[in-house]
């Protein structure tokens, strides 16, 4: 949904994500920046791609391995990453549970609306 900057979202992040069973659904997106929440299932990946926006991803439940210009360091619940535009990145969950995330664009990566009920779609 795009807020009217003369609107806002107040709500709690931290539940949606964990309520949330798509791969990837754009939740809120202003004339600067987006969020969007994701799971993505045990053993699969985001895959590797670079934006040409700045990306902040927080991690909300699951284990996981990101891999940022080739460098692998693991990830989990309350872990932050700042991906900046143009970077090479991965991140693959190597948990026994669903990947759960928020992740802000800034400015906004996804199509208002974007809803991915698995990756690909």
């Amino acid at each position: 949904m795009y807020i009217n900057p003369k609107e806002f979202f107040n709500e709690n992040i931290f539940d949606i994500t964990i309520q949330n069973v798509f791969y990837r659904k754009e939740i809120v997106s202003g004339p600067h920046s987006q969020v969007v929440i994701m799971s993505i299932p045990v053993g699969e990946e985001i895959g590797a791609e670079a934006h040409t926006v700045d990306q902040i991803l927080i991690f909300v439940t699951g284990r996981g391995q990101a891999t940022i210009n080739d460098v692998v360091s693991d990830v989990k619940a309350n872990h932050l990453v700042f991906v900046p535009a143009g970077t090479k990145h991965n991140f693959k969950n190597t948990g026994l549970e669903d990947l759960k995330l928020f992740t802000i664009y800034a400015p906004a990566e996804e199509a208002v609306g974007t809803l991915e009920e698995k990756k690909g779609d």
